[in-house]
């Protein structure tokens, strides 16, 4: 596996350039099974990021809907929802090196045949790696909501984001957002319902109860075990 979360050209210091990152390069010791699954298994699952455009049914070898998602963590939901719709092509998007670990092993040991994960910043492999209209559904499930408002730059949800995710959407695809944070909903409510050609499939054009092809994460139970709520929020795109 090629480590490049972040672009050379944006690393100074350990430090991004030019461009606020929605995330935190968190450091974390990786298990052996999680190292063996890297070396054993990066050829078989991972695609190293580059700065062309891939072809999504070679990579895959078949052409079929492309679900993706970024920042799977451990991939736990991820490998399900795969596995459950072996029709589809799931691909992930990950910054988090044990959680790439985890989710090999688990998609290898399970033999799937329909999964692949990409180690970089989600925002530079929408760019220059993901053809346009090539998604039929983009899934971003409880992304760091910085509730701190000098840090509300850092989401990942802007209008920028947004825009740059309608365009590798295919017409008629699915923008699936889901935050236990209810500030964090109320802002990507705000900024999708002005953004043109996006439509929300809230019946009160609010929130949706949550789908059933979105799992239900251990993370997410141990909120609601403790009295969290979960807004989810699905918008397709028409032009």
């Amino acid at each position: 596996m090629i480590n490049t979360v972040i672009s050379k050209q944006f690393i100074k210091n350990n430090y991004g350039l030019r461009r606020v990152r929605s995330f935190v390069r968190r450091q974390r010791r990786l298990t052996k099974k999680q190292q063996l699954a890297l070396d054993s298994y990066w050829s078989l699952i991972g695609i190293d990021y580059q700065t062309t455009v891939i072809d999504i049914n070679s990579v895959f070898g078949c052409t079929a809907p492309l679900i993706l998602e970024i920042g799977f963590g451990m991939g736990s939901s991820f490998v399900t929802m795969a596995a459950c719709n072996p029709q589809q092509n799931f691909l992930g998007i990950e910054v988090y090196t044990p959680g790439i670990g985890a989710c090999l092993i688990a998609a290898y040991e399970i033999g799937l045949k329909n999964l692949r994960i990409i180690h970089h910043d989600a925002l530079e492999v929408l760019e220059n790696m993901l053809p346009d209209s090539s998604i039929d559904r983009l899934q971003l499930f409880f992304p760091d909501p910085w509730p701190k408002a000098r840090h509300n730059k850092r989401r990942i949800i802007q209008i920028s984001f947004a825009e740059l995710v309608k365009n590798k959407l295919k017409i008629g695809g699915i923008f699936h957002v889901a935050t236990d944070w209810h500030h964090y909903a109320e802002y990507i409510l705000k900024i999708m319902s002005n953004i043109a050609g996006y439509h929300n499939l809230s019946t009160n054009k609010m929130y949706i109860a949550r789908p059933d092809s979105r799992p239900l994460t251990k993370f997410e139970l141990r909120g609601l075990c403790l009295g969290h709520d979960i807004w989810d929020l699905m918008f397709k795109y028409k032009e």
